[in-house]
């Protein structure tokens, strides 16, 4: 390439250049209307809001000081706070959040945000507290961090973050507190102006050792390497283990230490050969690059408008929701640290081998999982859900979801919902087990579709749907963050002695043990698994529709699809839609209904069973309007009928 064009592809860039900073310039708030502007952009990078925490950001609201999570400043009504944690948000984080120039706390922690932290966050000079911990951010923490001149808290910990620590963070004088354990970060500590870490300018070399004010440190479960600074060498140990460094004795294993490294090695030798080659061919081959990656920009650009115009133009009633994902490298390194598992007691395998009868009381199955009925040595009964899967299929991604998901099931801890005793991690032979106390009554669907029904009185179903409405209220808001049942269904509500339920999420195994999911994740790409399991996990406004559908069940005595009638809620919605055909819906084998809980029932079932998930109310007020309404009914039929203090006394026995 000659003089000329050289010339011609630094103009292309120059003049892209000088449109971004138009556009930078032109976006700098200057008001409460621009908040609005940051605030809005913030929401349209969201793409999964289950609780609706965003339902009340209003484009046309000119004021943001009543959205949800927002706080303003009394004086001049400008954002100060935003707050989102524990919201099940998923998405990226969006560069005009830079721009929310008077913002003094960032609290988004134990959401999935994905992606990158964007360099524009070095905007917030007021910022006080950052806490974007327990996400799925990825990449290098920004240098532009260090701009936060008024910062006093950042935790970032429980991340995939990578690359090293920057070390402007030195020039962070306010600073009191850092956590960026449980990351990818590797390099070593910027400790202070002798830091051999390469910078903008020598003066930026601070390093964490001029920070005098800090006083709370957390650097665990990375892969830092070199020496521990002398300046850190006080903290506690706990918060240095889990890395690669040379004058520590809690490492990492070596053989992770050494992987790391030698890919840390391949991507240095590629920097050489860049920096050997001679400056003006090597700014010439960036530019070529710049250039041509322009040119596949403008014209992906142009290909999904033409595709959007296409798909709309064709007529099609059905489309497929655009999602976006993080690509995932074969080589990257995930670190599973045994310590998550440390408050769930671990049961070996031969003793599940002798309470199980050495595996062979199976009591269900499926392609991925078997399901043993138990007995332990101190006499509880256990249910053993095996996940069947070979160990070729068993990578690092999927042993990592294995312990988090663990985690999420020892969580629940409610009369009405079946706890989680332990799990099984071994290795020869290879096994993967959770382990739950077993309701010894069978389920729900047993007692209603293959049973003839007779231990189930009104009074008894009423307190079924009682329990359950409570057992789903504790877990969708009284448990944070919220925690939604796999499959909820009739088969997945067990029941004691005493016929009281208790819901067993044995479902939530079979997607992770799904072995097309596994052949993605061995492609190195692991969100298209988690995006679909966050959708179904996650998803609290599919369990209130199933709740409606066990309320129908328990109502009209009908399994929710039979080849007679088809699917229940669909035979039901004509009688739904008319209050003098309730009773219409009602079980024949049942002996006395009371027609005030009859309404209330239905009434609530109308509720959960809206074909639009934002318009169906949330457990809270589900169980509410039942123990309001049922318990009333209940007293006055009690009062009035001898018959119904038999079958209520039937129930509670």
């Amino acid at each position: 390439m000659g003089r000329s064009g050289t010339s011609t592809v630094r103009l292309l860039l120059l003049g892209s250049s000088f449109l971004c900073v138009l556009l930078v310039s032109t976006s700098e708030p200057a008001s409460e209307s621009d908040d609005v502007s940051a605030l809005l952009a913030f929401k349209r990078a969201i793409y999964e809001d289950p609780l609706s925490k965003l339902s009340d950001w209003n484009s046309k609201d000119e004021d943001p000081c009543a959205w949800s999570g927002v706080g303003c400043s009394g004086l001049n009504n400008r954002v100060v706070a935003l707050d989102l944690s524990n919201s099940s948000l998923q998405g990226f984080l969006a560069p005009e959040i830079g721009s929310l120039r008077s913002l003094q706390t960032l609290v988004l922690d134990r959401n999935t945000f994905m992606g990158s932290i964007p360099k524009g966050i070095g905007m917030l000079q007021n910022l006080i507290e950052l806490n974007l911990s327990s996400n799925q951010l990825a990449g290098p923490i920004p240098s532009e961090i260090g701009d936060m001149a008024k910062i006093t808290k950042i935790d970032l910990h429980a991340n995939r973050l990578d690359g090293t620590i920057p070390p402007e963070l030195g020039k962070l004088g306010s600073l009191l507190e850092l956590r960026l354990s449980n990351n990818c970060l590797t390099g070593i500590v910027p400790a202070s102006n002798d830091s051999d870490v390469e910078s903008a300018s020598t003066s930026d070399q601070t390093g964490l050792c001029q920070l005098s004010q800090l006083t709370n440190i957390d650097l665990s479960y990375n892969f830092l390497v070199g020496d521990v600074p002398a300046c850190l060498q006080q903290i506690q140990r706990s918060s240095l283990v889990g890395n690669c460094f040379q004058n520590n004795t809690s490492n990492r294993p070596l053989q992770q230490c050494e992987t790391n490294q030698d890919r840390g090695k391949d991507n240095d030798a590629d920097e050489n050969v860049q920096k050997g080659l001679p400056e003006p061919l090597w700014l010439l081959i960036l530019e070529v690059i710049a250039a041509v990656s322009l040119l596949c920009f403008l014209t992906l650009c142009t290909m999904t408008g033409l595709r959007r115009c296409r798909a709309r133009s064709s007529g099609s009633e059905t489309s497929v929701p655009w999602t976006r994902a993080v690509s995932w490298k074969e080589n990257t390194v995930i670190s599973i640290d045994d310590d998550l598992l440390v408050n769930v007691p671990k049961i070996s395998r031969q003793e599940l081998a002798e309470a199980c009868e050495d595996f062979s009381n199976i009591i269900g199955s499926s392609q991925e999982t078997v399901v043993y009925k138990g007995t332990l040595k101190d006499g509880r009964e256990i249910a053993v859900v095996s996940l069947s899967v070979p160990v070729h299929y068993w990578n690092d991604y999927v042993e990592l979801h294995f312990h988090k998901e663990v985690i999420e099931m020892s969580r629940p801890s409610h009369e009405n919902v079946a706890k989680m005793v332990g799990y099984c991690k071994e290795s020869d032979p290879f096994s993967r087990m959770l382990v739950f106390q077993y309701p010894p009554n069978g389920t729900l669907y047993e007692h209603l579709h293959d049973g003839d029904g007779w231990q189930l009185s009104w009074p008894r179903r009423m307190k079924l749907a009682l329990a359950i409405s409570r057992a789903l209220r504790y877990l969708h808001t009284e448990l944070q963050p919220p925690f939604a049942v796999a499959a909820l269904t009739s088969s997945s509500v067990y029941l004691t002695e005493d016929f009281s339920p208790k819901i067993i999420d044995f479902e939530r195994w079979r997607y992770l043990a799904t072995k097309p999911g596994f052949g993605s994740l061995n492609g190195g790409s692991v969100n298209s698994v988690t995006d679909s399991r966050h959708k179904r996990f996650m998803d609290v406004q599919a369990n209130t529709y199933a709740f409606g559908v066990i309320l129908l069940e328990l109502v009209s005595g009908r399994a929710s699809v039979s080849k007679d009638t088809g699917g229940l809620v669909d035979w039901a919605r004509k009688h739904l839609e008319h209050p003098e055909e309730f009773g219409k819906l009602v079980d024949p084998r049942l002996q006395s209904v009371n027609q005030e809980s009859l309404g209330i029932v239905c009434n609530v079932v109308n509720l959960c069973i809206d074909l639009e998930p934002s318009r169906r109310p949330s457990m809270s007020m589900i169980a509410a309007i039942l123990e309001e309404g049922i318990e009333a009914s209940a007293a006055t039929l009690l009062r009035n009928s001898s018959l119904a203090w038999a079958e209520a006394e039937l129930a509670i026995s």
